[in-house]
């Protein structure tokens, strides 16, 4: 987005990538329906980045969710929202979106076409300050007038963003936030049995609800479904939680949620339920027929209760209704479908610039923010390309 800038600015701009072929984790975003933004009001949408709201919601204002949208209609793709609310290409695929992208760079109608440059990665700067670059020909070196870095963070290393950016940075004196796991799975505290692990490990817990709060008082409470995994749990509504929980395990070593495994009946109704009489059925049918509990949720009621605790109705309702699940590590950072972390915004102008180095400009994963799923990191991706390229632009017309 922001070669594009520059170069319908008149610009020549070179794009160098370390991998064989471009946008490759955009290509992997694409798998699920390429989520390009969200149709949600304007306030809501910002919330949707935490602490760092501000700084994003600043770049909205320039490159919003609906100039998204008319960005890709210009590239002849049609959107639509779905009934989640979520915008996607009336294809749902990423290719032709990034073929048609790339096309227009190429072969722009007006404006200048922007040179690839494909395995070349960037391995820092020289000390006459030339961008070096590791390339199957050899060390390259090259001396722009303005620079825009787009490392991305440290998930799906294989696809190019690595991390191996943080320490060349900080080098420079440049402070980064550590980069962390975000909307990531977890390991459940002492693991499953393996009992568990081998029946239920890839099966969903579907109309479930989770609820926890941290240390500061920050609710989540939300109804969806994961997945249990081989080591702990997965999926949409852990990862909708995955900040709260990943922060607390970092402060205090665990995070324990409450999981609603019939959140659509009270309290009461459940425990009346489990209390009705149930002759000579076993309780395992007792609850199949009366509360519709089988499958991976009676097996969670197995692996995490006592025989004792099952046995008794009252314990048995309240476990139904608010089950503890301890977890105790994030998995790593590259099985993560983003990052938290990266280059604070507190050392970049509001063109996206690094204070300490004129002319090198910040944009994506690599800034330190972070969003749930739902189109938001696209769109923080997007707009954020967008600033860097107007600020390298203003950069460029200022030094003549």
């Amino acid at each position: 987005m922001a070669a594009q800038v520059l170069a319908d600015a008149g610009h020549a701009v070179h794009l160098y990538d370390a991998m064989p072929s471009i946008g490759r984790k955009f290509l992997l975003a694409g798998k699920g329906g390429l989520n390009l933004t969200h149709s949600e009001g304007a306030d809501a949408f910002a919330g949707r980045y935490g602490a760092r709201r501000a700084a994003i919601e600043a770049l909205l204002k320039d490159f919003s969710p609906e100039t998204l949208r008319a960005w890709a209609h210009g590239l002849g793709v049609e959107t639509f929202v779905g009934s989640s609310g979520r915008v996607f290409p009336k294809d749902m695929k990423a290719a032709p979106l990034l073929r048609a992208w790339l096309q227009r760079l190429r072969h722009p109608a007006g404006g200048v076409a922007v040179q690839f440059h494909m395995r070349h990665r960037w391995t820092g700067w020289t000390a006459d300050g030339a961008l070096s670059f590791d390339t199957p020909q050899g060390a390259v070196q090259v001396m722009p007038r303005a620079t825009v870095l787009a490392f991305g963070g440290g998930s799906w290393a294989r696809l190019g963003s690595n991390g191996a950016w943080v320490p060349l940075l900080a080098g420079r004196g440049v402070a980064v936030a550590p980069l962390l796991p975000a909307n990531c799975g977890f390991d459940v505290q002492g693991g499953w049995t393996e009992h568990f692990a081998s029946k239920f490990a890839g099966q969903p817990f579907k109309s479930v609800a989770i609820a926890f709060t941290n240390a500061q008082g920050v609710q989540f409470v939300r109804k969806g479904e994961f997945v249990a995994t081989a080591t702990g749990v997965e999926g949409s509504l852990v990862y909708a939680a995955s900040s709260l929980l990943r922060d607390a395990i970092i402060r205090t070593g665990k995070a324990t949620f409450h999981l609603d495994l019939l959140p659509d009946l009270s309290a009461e109704r459940v425990l009346a339920e489990v209390m009705h009489p149930r002759g000579s059925r076993s309780l395992s049918s007792h609850l199949k027929s009366r509360l519709h509990l089988d499958g991976i949720k009676a097996g969670l009621l197995h692996e995490c209760l006592s025989k004792e605790q099952y046995n008794d109705p009252a314990q048995l309702a309240r476990a139904i209704k608010a089950l503890p699940i301890t977890l105790q590590a994030a998995r790593p950072i590259d099985e993560a479908i983003s990052t938290a972390g990266g280059v604070l915004f507190e050392v970049l102008t509001p063109a996206l610039m690094l204070e300490a180095m004129p002319g090198v400009f910040c944009a994506g994963e690599m800034l330190d923010w972070e969003a749930p799923t739902g189109g938001y990191l696209l769109q923080a991706c997007f707009a954020s390309g967008w600033r860097a390229g107007q600020g390298a632009c203003a950069h460029l017309k200022s030094n003549g």
